[in-house]
């Protein structure tokens, strides 16, 4: 039929943490370019639980682009082909009949498999748990214009606060650093007089269970912002360098 395409996919398959993983490759037929990544995915393990197989295990949620939750290694790259797209909102329009999709998990010490596909992207929460939170006197919620922040710092946090936490960023980088999501986090609350009360102990808190969850350090090229699927820039790196050097200055005696 025009349009659908034959596919061989190779794909990590992994019982848990514990064990060794490898891939596996299957043969797909009749896939239709109008398909989503996922769906593709879909047909698989329902051939695969046809055949009295495992299927393979994957995350999604959403699977509108907002969660990042759908973490995939595909054909080298964090998300796919496209830039600022998750694998969510991957066509199979973006591949062509008779091609090799190589599919794999995110590759990080702190991003440990689950199985096959999935990973356990927990440090992330704990790094935001460390620090990314504001103090909030409880009852009615305040007017929107009763704190006036200034349009460029309103501008600079909305675009931080887009980070959805997928960790592309991690998975692009050769040392998996996860400076790229830290430094968002910081920079949206750093950018605004509410966030101003937790400010110096915010970063050194936040960078601190960075380190300790075993990310790596900044390599500086640029592979985390370049495969974001939101766009976050590297100029919040820069910023959370600054929260940091100033709490740790003004810590000192």
């Amino acid at each position: 039929m025009e349009g659908n395409m034959n596919l061989t996919l190779q794909v990590w398959r992994q019982k848990n943490s514990r064990t060794e993983g490898r891939m596996e490759t299957y043969q797909l037929s009749g896939i239709s370019e109008d398909m989503s990544f996922l769906e593709m995915f879909d047909v698989l393990n329902e051939q695969l639980v046809h055949e009295g197989k495992d299927p393979v295990s994957f995350d999604h949620d959403c699977r509108e682009g907002i969660c990042g939750a759908c973490s995939m290694y595909i054909n080298g790259r964090p998300h796919g082909p496209l830039q600022g797209v998750t694998t969510c909102q991957l066509h199979m329009r973006s591949f062509k009949d008779g091609d090799t999709i190589v599919v794999e998990p995110w590759r990080a010490q702190a991003f440990p498999v689950i199985k096959d596909l999935v990973t356990d992207r927990a440090a992330f929460d704990r790094i935001i748990s460390a620090g990314g939170y504001i103090s909030v006197n409880t009852g009615n919620a305040q007017d929107a214009n009763a704190i006036p922040v200034a349009k460029e710092n309103a501008d600079a946090s909305f675009m931080a606060a887009a980070c959805i936490g997928c960790g592309a960023c991690v998975a692009a980088c050769k040392n998996a650093s996860a400076m790229l999501f830290t430094s968002a986090k910081i920079s949206q609350l750093a950018l605004l007089p509410q966030g101003e009360a937790e400010r110096t102990a915010r970063a050194k808190k936040m960078v601190a269970q960075m380190d300790e969850e075993g990310f790596g350090a900044c390599t500086n090229t640029g592979a985390c912002a370049a495969e974001c699927p939101k766009g976050i820039s590297m100029e919040n790196i820069a910023r959370m360098n600054r929260e940091f050097f100033v709490a740790e200055i003004g810590t000192k005696d």
